[in-house]
């Protein structure tokens, strides 16, 4: 049962340990913030750069990543504290792209923790790249 207070905004396909694919719905607060990979760049560039965040797995995130960001992920949420003692902090979240729930997930869980500047840049590496925007990593040419 979905909490009237939250939203759908996007559906991911995930492939099971048979090799089929699978649509699931995923749901964030209706008040979570959004960014464009525009104003992520111009943020990224400003005085007020926020922490970002990228969702995935160490392995992806060393493979690929927005250059500046760190690697927290639902398994190590606990080290956002220390990272992030600020909870007014403004903070911007990543994954894949629009087809990747790590992001909405990290961000509502850092939003429950008290965070209370917490973004989500929901295209994510894709969307990055298709703005034209480097990235950094062991598997960037």
């Amino acid at each position: 049962m979905v909490n009237i207070a939250h939203i759908v905004i996007r559906r991911y396909i995930c492939a099971n340990k048979y090799g089929t694919k699978s649509t699931e719905v995923i749901t964030m607060p209706a008040t979570m913030k959004r960014i464009s990979a525009t104003d992520l760049h111009d943020r990224m560039t400003s005085e007020n750069r926020p922490v970002l965040i990228n969702a995935l797995s160490e392995e992806a995130f060393t493979s690929k990543r927005i250059p500046g960001s760190i690697n927290i992920t639902e398994h190590n949420l606990e080290c956002a504290t220390n990272v992030i003692p600020d909870k007014d902090q403004y903070i911007v979240v990543y994954c894949a792209s629009v087809d990747c729930d790590a992001s909405p997930k990290l961000a509502e869980k850092l939003t429950e923790m008290g965070y209370n500047n917490v973004w989500d840049f929901e295209e994510g590496l894709a969307g990055w790249c298709s703005e034209g925007y480097r990235l950094t990593g062991t598997d960037v040419n």
